[in-house]
């Protein structure tokens, strides 16, 4: 198997790719089990209690994810994105990539040095294996969408974070001074009441922070309904571009395949289906 068909297998979106849809459903499904083995670990009381069952799939899920990623980074320079010399290395360094590889190295680390690290270091690591739930954005439209939305309202979100710091600050900072007297133990300082902050702005209410003044609670009820709007802001920039994004995704499908009987469509027929020539009957 050549290195341009593993790039196809690996990487191709084709919906028509029967090959690489199982490869990827069945990477996607490691992936989930990987994740549903670490929350059963935590029902066991120690680390010693743990069946071996558990210690082979990690292995060797370890090992199916490793060779992945070295076929991944093997096969980089077929995408135009990562061609030339330095395209592997550019390939190291994209946002997937590093997630795949942080979702591998801390087991190879605990594999390799057990002797040499503590209890807790080794927790650490293989807490680490959570990470291994954000490869899924590989094998979903939804979560690429996510993302794409994400960059591209990247300044308007900015835009609306900012309002929403600026906002905790002032209410965190009134409420202190007028809480501060009578309820210090609740608002000892303003770092301490923006807790109480966030909790409020976001509409949580914990209730284990309240103002007891009425002048605390009148304000308290003002910041809670201006939450309201301001956590409505960055939820509607990322819904439009999240609505956005997933018609871009879709308008490929639909003009590579015939509406009435499903089959991929030659390239002269999808152009014809965008309105850029004539349609050719598909064989």
């Amino acid at each position: 198997m050549n290195r341009a068909r593993i790039h196809r297998l690996l990487e191709s979106a084709d919906p028509a790719d029967r090959t690489g849809r199982i490869a990827g459903c069945a990477l996607a499904a490691l992936i989930l089990a990987n994740v549903a083995a670490l929350l059963l670990e935590s029902t066991w009381p120690d680390d010693d209690a743990l069946p071996a069952a558990f210690g082979r799939f990690e292995a060797i899920s370890v090992a199916v994810f490793t060779v992945e990623y070295l076929l991944r980074l093997w096969s980089a320079p077929e995408s135009p994105d990562f061609a030339g010399r330095f395209g592997r290395l550019r390939w190291i360094c994209s946002p997937l990539a590093l997630i795949d590889l942080l979702a591998i190295t801390p087991a190879l680390a605990g594999f390799v040095l057990p002797s040499t690290l503590d209890l807790r270091a080794l927790r650490a690591l293989r807490l680490m294996r959570i990470l291994r739930i954000l490869r899924l954005g590989r094998y979903s439209i939804a979560m690429q969408a996510i993302a794409e939305a994400v960059r591209e309202k990247r300044s308007e979100l900015a835009s609306a974070v900012f309002v929403v710091l600026v906002m905790l600050v002032v209410a965190s900072t009134l409420m202190f001074h007028v809480e501060h007297g009578q309820n210090g133990k609740s608002f000892p300082s303003i770092p301490a009441a923006m807790w109480w902050g966030i909790a409020t702005l976001t509409t949580v209410g914990y209730g284990d922070v309240v103002p007891v003044t009425g002048l605390g609670k009148l304000l308290g009820a003002m910041i809670a309904i201006l939450g309201i709007g301001v956590f409505a802001l960055p939820a509607a920039i990322l819904s439009s571009a999240f609505t956005e994004r997933l018609s871009r995704h879709a308008r490929p499908a639909a003009a590579t395949r015939c509406p009435h009987c499903g089959k991929p469509l030659l390239a002269d027929t999808a152009a014809g289906h965008d309105g850029e020539g004539e349609a050719t009957p598909h064989r």
